[in-house]
């Protein structure tokens, strides 16, 4: 069982650097923010946050909501606190790519949204919990079963964009097509993975702490 979780642990951290990855590229894009950057921006226009600050409050109102919906917190989740913004850094500031054309943008953003599902797949898969936007994705999903995740993530999107919008928040090519493309890449590969992240049933942090302590 230690073994299990220990192995659990690297498939998180691989899936959230393939995630990251994913990330650098719809940021290196430079054709507009994702939805929930979109929010945060506009949440700091209308209130005395800054954007990191508006973007941590968005977080802790997700995370909340993940817990009033009963998704569990557990390793995954507190990994991904750490170490996705780090990644993502860390890729942004090796990067040798460059987005010197729109059509490389709109290549770039693709590229990212798919490499983010992939990442998902690995993070997910391991069963120990998400970030607190994947384990909201995967909540609502849940009370929308008969929709594909996809959709869902499209549908979620859609309505932080509008909020962000009607906050003033800036909206570019890259956030129309993070919020149409996002779901539609993330069913693409799951469907070829044959993964259904509603189907994983997922340990908070007691769980696994007392199955790595007891080896059961």
């Amino acid at each position: 069982m230690k073994k299990t979780i220990i192995f659990g642990w690297l498939e998180i951290v691989f899936g959230l650097a393939i995630f990251a990855a994913g990330v650098h590229f719809t940021i290196i894009a430079g054709i507009g923010l994702a939805p929930w950057d979109c929010l945060g921006m506009g949440i700091a226009k209308h209130t005395p946050l800054n954007y990191g600050m508006a973007m941590t409050s968005v977080s802790v109102i997700i995370l909340a909501l993940d817990l009033f919906m009963k998704e569990k917190i557990g390793f995954g989740t507190i990994i991904d606190a750490l170490l996705t913004g780090n990644f993502t850094n860390f890729f942004i500031e090796h990067s040798p790519f460059k987005a010197n054309h729109l059509w490389v943008s709109i290549l770039f953003i693709l590229i990212g949204l798919s490499l983010m599902a992939l990442g998902q797949f690995f993070y997910m898969r391991a069963g120990q919990g998400c970030g607190p936007r994947d384990s909201f994705l995967i909540g609502v999903g849940k009370r929308l079963s008969k929709l594909p995740i996809g959709l869902v993530e499209v549908l979620i999107f859609a309505i932080v964009l509008i909020a962000g919008c009607l906050l003033g928040g800036e909206v570019g090519l890259g956030t129309i097509l993070t919020t149409g493309c996002c779901g539609i890449a993330m069913q693409l590969v799951f469907n070829l993975l044959h993964f259904e992240p509603r189907d994983i049933k997922h340990q908070d942090v007691l769980e696994t702490t007392r199955k790595f302590m007891n080896g059961d």
